[in-house]
């Protein structure tokens, strides 16, 4: 009760404000802030992944002009799951962009296993299941491996031993580059013009876990350390403030549907979104 109470005047200060963010209660107003840091596992100490793989500089003169565009209308994102209570943000927004990715090169859209980043792609790699991770390094591990259907590697949100069965493997990533350059909005466009892209943003505040509807924009006082992993699917505009649509893992109960849009702005962006984008492609 006293976390909730905590978290009620946390939500009433930001309305009052007339953010173009609305902000509610959900399952999270109960949690402590360590129980709450537990769902959040792209953390910056996982950088080591940012000294490997390829970098893709999108050309910015193909920028799009469009107002609006959805991944999701044009059928290439799967529906919004739930990491539950596992710290394995990371493996969802790895198989978003593998789930997009393979739909644009088949037409078939299939979903993707997270346990197996969580219980395989381990420290050899870098990551460490429910403990956090990166999405590059869960893309560097799918180089080498085979990726499963969830239906034949179903999510536990909890630490497994690897049940890895390569003859049930669907993919492999063929190539996957971090967006350049950074801090730039243009760029993430153009990366996004392309196929569904893996975000990491900071998470870690009232304003981005009582999210319920609008748009986050900096006003809301967030920082922009990186510690959450999702997917950018698209952009738009609402009531004047320019967005982009962000797909989460924390069930179709939270936010817009699954969904935040968070607002455009110049640099690193609101909640450090623009820092570092990856892409991957599969065969």
């Amino acid at each position: 009760m006293n976390q909730y109470m905590k978290h009620d005047a946390a939500i009433k200060e930001l309305n009052a404000k007339n953010l173009s963010s609305v902000h509610g209660h959900n399952k999270f107003s109960d949690l402590t802030d360590s129980e709450y840091k537990n769902l959040l596992g792209d953390h910056t100490h996982f950088e080591a992944g940012l000294n490997f793989g390829n970098t893709i500089m999108p050309d910015l003169k193909n920028v799009s002009n469009a107002d609006s565009f959805s991944w999701i209308d044009e059928g290439a994102v799967t529906p919004v799951k739930d990491q539950g209570h596992c710290g394995s943000c990371w493996t969802f927004s790895a198989t978003g962009v593998l789930e997009g990715a393979h739909f644009l090169a088949t037409g078939e859209l299939l979903s993707f296993s997270e346990q197996q980043f969580v219980d395989c792609a381990t420290a050899e790699w870098d990551n460490y299941g429910c403990n956090g991770g990166l999405s590059a390094n869960a893309f560097e591990y799918g180089t080498t491996h085979t990726i499963e259907l969830e239906a034949d590697y179903p999510y536990t949100a909890v630490d497994g031993t690897c049940a890895y069965d390569e003859s049930k493997g669907v993919i492999t990533v063929t190539e996957w580059s971090w967006v350049y350059p950074r801090q730039s909005p243009d760029a993430l466009k153009a990366a996004l013009t392309i196929q569904p892209t893996s975000v990491s943003v900071d998470a870690n505040c009232n304003a981005f876990h009582s999210y319920t509807s609008g748009v986050l924009t900096s006003e809301a006082g967030c920082g922009t350390s990186l510690d959450h992993a999702i997917m950018a699917v698209g952009w738009g505009s609402e009531n004047g403030v320019d967005y982009w649509l962000v797909k989460n893992s924390w069930g179709s109960d939270w936010g817009e549907e699954g969904y935040i849009k968070i607002g455009i702005e110049d640099g690193v962006g609101v909640v450090g979104i623009q820092t570092r984008p990856v892409v991957a492609s599969t065969n």
